[in-house]
Order: structure tokens, then sequence, then C-alpha cells
């Protein structure tokens, strides 16, 4: 016999005697005592029992259950379903009628026979039925459903003298700034996709409206499909569907945003926001949930983890409080030299370069820095803390370290040390200055990067610890303008999205210079929350159109601004006034 055979019996023989559960080492006790003929001591050590408890599972076996079963047949599953076989045939019977496993349900429901669906597709499939086709709204049974709107066509506006209420009061705050904006022109200019149902202007507007009021846009725009408020605000009869939403921002061409940023924003600049020179610039990476592999990782810092996601370019105008430039279309190895695109931009839409730019030390590279020294662009940044680096500023003496105080910024930490000195860096031509900042608070120097020689070390901490708006800023429009929006249910294409937090942005901020200080530097949800978040009366005549505002505790300030006392005539509505009374 082969050694391989002889092992196999071996380990065969050892699972019969050498038991794995409690009935199995009884069986076998009593079997080698009865059968075998071994001792009841011999017996009870091989099987692990005492003597005295052997004896008495012996006793147990002969006097109390002599005809014990140690080998029980396989349980068998039930041979009946007690909930379907009585209505077996009433379902079978419903589906030769075209219905569906939900028509079937509530039938059985009106029978008192309650099936769960799934239930009744198991019927369904051991009857051999398949499974239905799409069938038509006329091929239904009549059941309750949802009232539909109408279909969003600008030729079914109805201007005709009448009033009704509106939640989105609000967006007729804005009516003043889109007016003087040519959105008509820029349009043509771009060739926007738009038809005679929904011209581009108006698929703008409606998208616009639905940014603006900012109250959940991506989970609950079809609650107010029914309101009249934003739909006469974007000149349509009702405000479009989410499949129109999402189709019209995969229609329009990446490529024209550069031209519709520029064209947008000089049009704004001409009714009050003019340029800026400083600007605080950040990447936001936008999380993506699908299954593309095309789709990159990014870091992402609220997470501290890299995932895939759109990376997202934003420039923010620290004079103004507004983003100004976004470019969603960032891949992993371009991202270094975004910035220098930025500068091109700007220096295309205004004819001259920015004049100072803030960043993190993961925007690009040093030898960019070095491109942006020979631009004469200022700039400051923000140097990693290498071991290297580290053991370098942390080995220079106490007396080389003086104190400074920080006169502009509302914290703790108002005295900090700082070590001023003029570095070499790789690929970068000639020094730099380097300020290493101790007593922040952080138990690591924060070590900043500057071209600017002259500039105080005071005014250089002042300002960078002013970026931090720019990370409020995207907070806000992560948290207001919705930018997350990949995994809504209203999905836009994240560059088109972008675009419209830019415009949206530049509306609330024109709103919140009219109005004033402190407005004129809050963020977007304030002045949503004290201006723009009101219900209205509205008002159609012959000539005008009267929003009727509720009454607000802060309606006073917008009377001081005069957003109340103007009558402009609105182009895409008849040409009818507008005429807002505040209560």
């Amino acid at each position: 016999m082969l050694i391989s055979e002889r092992n196999n019996i071996t380990s065969i023989q050892a699972r019969f005697l050498n038991p794995t559960n409690s009935t199995h080492r009884q069986y076998e006790a009593l079997r080698a005592f009865y059968v075998d003929k071994i001792t009841s001591s011999e017996a009870a050590r091989c099987f692990g029992y005492s003597p005295g408890s052997f004896r008495v599972l012996c006793h147990q076996f002969l006097k109390e259950d002599p005809g014990r079963q140690f080998f029980l047949p396989p349980k068998k599953g039930p041979q009946s379903a007690p909930k379907r076989d009585p209505v077996r045939q009433t379902v079978t019977q419903l589906r030769k009628q075209n219905l569906s496993v939900y028509d079937i349900q509530r039938i059985l429901v009106e029978k008192n026979a309650r099936l769960s669906t799934v239930s009744i597709s198991k019927i369904l499939t051991e009857e051999g039925f398949a499974k239905l086709p799409r069938r038509a709204d006329d091929e239904r049974p009549q059941t309750t459903k949802p009232e539909a709107a109408d279909v969003a066509d600008a030729r079914e506006l109805d201007l005709s003298p009448r009033s009704f209420t509106t939640k989105f009061g609000g967006l007729f705050l804005f009516c003043k700034y889109l007016i003087d904006i040519p959105l008509q022109r820029i349009t043509d200019e771009l060739e926007l996709p738009g038809s005679s149902m929904i011209p581009a202007p108006h698929a703008i507007r409606a998208l616009l409206a639905l940014k603006l009021f900012g109250n959940a846009r991506h989970g609950h725009i079809m609650s107010y499909v029914f309101d009249e408020g934003p739909a006469l605000f974007a000149g349509l009869n009702v405000i479009p569907k989410r499949s129109f939403l999402t189709e019209y921002s995969c229609r329009v061409d990446p490529r024209c945003f550069p031209t519709l940023n520029q064209r947008w924003f000089d049009a704004v600049a001409k009714i009050g926001l003019q340029p800026g020179n400083s600007f605080d610039l950040d990447f936001h990476t936008i999380p993506f949930y699908g299954d593309d592999s095309l789709v990159e990782k990014h870091y992402i810092p609220r997470r501290s983890h890299r995932q895939k996601g759109m990376l997202v370019f934003f420039a923010h105008d620290t004079e103004n409080h507004v983003f100004c430039y976004a470019n969603a279309a960032v891949s992993k190895a371009d991202q270094n030299d975004e910035i220098l695109r930025f500068i091109e931009h700007w220096k295309q839409r205004t004819g001259k370069n920015p004049q100072e730019l803030i960043f993190d030390s993961k925007l690009t590279t040093y030898a960019n820095l070095n491109e942006l020294n020979k631009m004469n662009i200022h700039f400051t940044t923000i140097r990693r803390r290498t071991d290297k680096v580290l053991d370098h500023i942390l080995a220079q003496p106490s007396s080389a370290w003086r104190r400074i105080r920080l006169e502009n910024i509302a914290r703790e930490f108002r005295t900090p040390r700082i070590l001023d000195s003029c570095i070499k860096l790789n690929d970068y031509d000639g020094t730099i200055r380097q300020v290493a900042v101790r007593d922040l608070g952080h138990e690591e120097p924060t070590i900043l990067l500057t071209n600017q020689i002259k500039r105080s070390a005071t005014t250089l901490i002042d300002r960078y610890a002013k970026r931090m708006v720019i990370e409020n800023a995207i907070a806000d429009g992560i948290d207001f303008f919705h930018i997350d929006a990949l995994s809504s249910s209203v999905p836009l294409k994240v560059d088109f999205d972008a675009q419209l937090t830019l415009m949206a942005s530049t509306l609330y901020r024109l709103l919140g210079r009219a109005i004033g200080a402190p407005y004129d530097t809050a963020k977007t949800r304030r002045l949503f929350r004290d201006f723009i978040d009101a219900s209205a009366q509205v008002s159609i005549t012959e000539s005008e159109i009267i929003v009727r505002y509720q009454k607000r505790a802060h309606n006073p300030l917008l009377k001081a601004a005069g957003l109340h006392d103007t009558e402009q005539r609105i182009p895409w509505l008849g040409g009818k006034k507008l005429k807002i009374l505040l209560g």
C-alpha cells in the first residue's frame, strides 16, 4: 500500500475515533464498552469521562433511554408556503391581466391578503412568468398619482394680470443686477445651447435661481416645481425639471467657460465690482463616488485621506470677497502649473498681472515661484516643514529670534517670535526671504516664503493669516452653493457648476455691498437668511410686476440701500416694470 493511501486511511480513522461533539463522544464511549468489551474505567479514560460520570451515562442509556437515536435523519424544510399557496392562483390570474407586482400587491391588500412584492415575484418566477416590459402611462391601471407640472416653455409664460404667493420672493432683489448684465448678448456671443422653448438666457437664469436660493438645491428642487416665483424670475411658465438641468450642464461646451467668465466679470465691473489686486488661491477636491477608473485620486483635507474626485482650482478676490476664477479641469499632472494659467487668464482679462498672490505650500513648485518673481508678482506661501529645515531653524541661537506684535488680528497669540532671513532654494534664482514664526499656538514653527523683501514681518504674517478667508469662503460655497453636487439628485457637470458658483457669488456680493457694513463682507448664508429667504405676494398688472415682501426685521436696511425704489423694466418679462414693496 502506498504511504499516501495509508495516511489518508489513518486520518479517516481519526475522524471516527476522535469525537468532535458530545453526542459523537457518548456514542463511541458506549460502543467501546458494550461492543468492544473494554473495561468501564478504560472507556472513561479514553473518552474523557470520570469513572463515576461514565457509569451514570451507562445507567441512563440502559434504564431511561435504551432506544435513543444517535443518528437522526436530516431535517427537511417546509413542504408548503402557508401565505403564498392560497393566493397563487389569484396572482397568476392578475399577471395574465398585465399587472405589475405592485398592482397585484395593492389588489391583494383590498382582498385582505397581504403578501410582499418579493413573495409575489417568487410565485411568478415559479409559474414561469417573465418580467413585464416597461409600460406606457395609458397601459397602467388608474390609481392616485402625483400631479405632473407643465413642461417648461418660455412661450407659455402667463403675464396676464393676476396675483400669487411665492416662497422665493428674495430672488427678485437680484433682478436689478441681472437687468444691467447683458446676459442675452453674452449667451448669443458664446452660442450657448438653447431652444424656442427654453432659450439660453432663460436656462441660465433658471439655474441661477436655484443656486441663489441655496436651500438644499440638490435635494428638493421638485418640491417647488409649482411655485411660480423662480419660474417668473427665469422668464418661464414653470421651473425646468431635473433631467433638463443635468442635460443642459452636459450640453455646454467647457471651452466657453473662460470667455463666459471674462464677459460676466466685465459686465459686473461696470455696475460696481471692480477687480482687486490681491488674491488667495487654493484647491478643492469634489469627491466622486462612481466606478470610473479614469477619475484620479486627490487629497481631501477635511477627511485626511486621498479619494477619487475632481480637483477644482479657486481664486478668491481678497478685496471684494468674491470668487473670481475657477477651473474644474485640473489634472494631477498639471496642478502645479494652474497658478500660471490663472495669471494668464487674469492678464487677458484686465491687461495686467495680479499684484499679489497668497497660497499654501502644496499649490505649486519652487520653479514656478521663480517664474512669479520674474513677472514681478508678489507672493507669500508656506514652506513645508521637513526634518532638515526644522533642524536648521531650531539650531539657531535664541538671540537670532526677535519678538513682534500683531496689531490687526483678533487672536490669542499676538506676540510671536520670528527668525527673518534670506535663503537659497532649488530651482529659484537668487535668494528668497524666509520668515519662521514661533509662539503662534503651534508646537512647530510656521515658515513663510516670500519675495517681498522690504515688507515688514508683521504685515506679512497679518496678510497670510487673512488667507484663511478663502478656506471659509470655499466652505461657504460648499455649504450654500452646493459645489459638492456629484452625489446629489441633480448632478451637474463640475465645470459648469463651478461657473454658476462664480456668477451667484458675485450677485450676492453686489447685494452685500449695496446694503453696506457688515453685509459687504458677510458670508453668503447670512445674506440669504436676513434678506433672500422671504416669501412675497406677487401681483402682475398691465405694466408692472409688484413684489410685496413679508414684514421682516431687516427690511429697513433694504430701504436704506434704495433696493425698494427700483422701477426697472425687465426685458425677459415683456418689458414690465419691477416694483418692490417692503413691508
